[in-house]
């Protein structure tokens, strides 16, 4: 029986380079995989997977209103599909969840969705918290603070490098605008009480 995993983490843990790996394994053994990355995901390019290490892959960008059951229903028809992956999946709609749920159950095909857990301000995305309630497999992905703990918090920092405590909770970016942090130091960035 085909399984959806979530693999989660806080920025920085090397989420896009392990699902570059996994992906690697299928096509080394002959198999053909398919990956996804939300169309508002832009940083690589659109339809591009890249990881901070600098590998890479083409991915098909999928836009919020797709059903991305269907798209890989239409391509296993067509050549058989050894599992699908899709990076940053917080920012896929609960429906699209729900479609990858059923590329497990009614095509038979391992699903690997891999993102954060948390936004800036420690609330679940969308997308997350559809894969925390409905895969089949939860692994944590584990990143570190500065500190040498295990950082579970996203810290949005502004130009001036400090803090940012409001906003929308999509703002697309990297290094640059994210430090993942264990929650004792990103209470004390918001300057919050620990």
């Amino acid at each position: 029986m085909a399984k959806v995993y979530f693999y989660y983490s806080a920025m920085n843990a090397g989420k896009s380079t392990v699902l570059l790996q996994s992906s690697y394994n299928y096509h080394e053994r002959g198999m053909r995989t398919m990956l996804f990355v939300p169309a508002i995901d832009t940083r690589s390019g659109s339809g591009r997977i890249e990881s901070r290490i600098g590998l890479h892959a083409d991915a098909m960008p999928l836009p919020a209103e797709e059903n991305v059951f269907e798209h890989v229903k239409s391509a296993h028809a067509a050549q058989p599909v050894a599992c699908v992956l899709v990076d940053e999946a917080q920012f896929l709609s609960r429906a699209q969840v729900e479609q990858l749920t059923d590329v497990a159950d009614r095509l038979g095909i391992p699903v690997l969705c891999y993102g954060l857990r948390t936004d800036f301000q420690g609330q679940l995305f969308p997308g997350s918290g559809a894969l925390l309630g409905l895969a089949d497999n939860l692994i944590e992905l584990k990143t570190i603070c500065h500190c040498g703990r295990k950082a579970t918090m996203n810290l949005r920092v502004g130009p001036d490098g400090r803090a940012v405590k409001e906003g929308a909770q999509v703002e697309i970016g990297g290094n640059e605008r994210y430090v993942a942090m264990c929650r004792r130091h990103y209470k004390d960035a918001l300057g919050q009480p620990a």
